[in-house]
């Protein structure tokens, strides 16, 4: 499908689910609200793009590009995010529960009150992002990169903080830590 007929669909108002977007260029489209459910969209380039509100669950989003791209209240539950870019994304609200972010870049982005329950979060560098009031409830952080994020409110029961960066992070109890 090009990126030119998945728009076209999109604004006849039908569904793009498990459509195979992969290596479309994207950038600042207006997704918002769209079906893409169990879509591939590996090597997507959607810098700028508006996905508020959309449904991701179960997407395969590995080495695409979301930077500044607008996430708030979407679906993003057992998503398949590995190597992608989300820098200074907005993911206000976001549902990621479930999902695989392995070696994602996610600095600068802003995650409060996002739900990361159970998400796998390996290797992730999180330098700077907001992940205030963010459920992370038995995530996997192992290796994570965390250095000067906000967690001020974060529910971090049973999340494996193995070997993870916490430099000048604002823990869940507003503390700073300093390690």
């Amino acid at each position: 499908m090009t990126n030119e007929e998945a728009l076209t669909i999109y604004a006849a108002g039908e569904s793009l689910q498990e459509a195979d977007l992969s290596g479309a260029i994207l950038r600042s489209a207006d997704l918002s609200g769209a079906d893409l459910s169990g879509a591939n969209l590996n090597g997507a380039n959607l810098n700028g793009a508006n996905l508020s509100g959309a449904n991701l669950s179960g997407a395969y989003l590995s080495g695409a590009f979301l930077i500044d791209a607008n996430l708030s209240g979407a679906n993003l539950s057992d998503v398949v995010l590995i190597d992608a870019n989300l820098i200074g994304a907005n993911l206000i609200g976001a549902d990621l529960s479930g999902a695989n972010l392995i070696a994602v870049v996610l600095i600068g982005a802003d995650l409060s009150g996002a739900d990361l329950s159970g998400t796998k979060l390996i290797g992730t560098n999180a330098t700077g992002a907001d992940l205030s009031d963010a459920d992370l409830s038995d995530a996997d952080l192992i290796g994570a990169r965390l250095p000067g994020a906000n967690l001020t409110g974060a529910n971090l029961t049973g999340a494996d903080l193995s070997v993870v960066d916490l430099s000048g992070a604002t823990m869940p109890d507003g503390s700073m830590n300093y390690d």
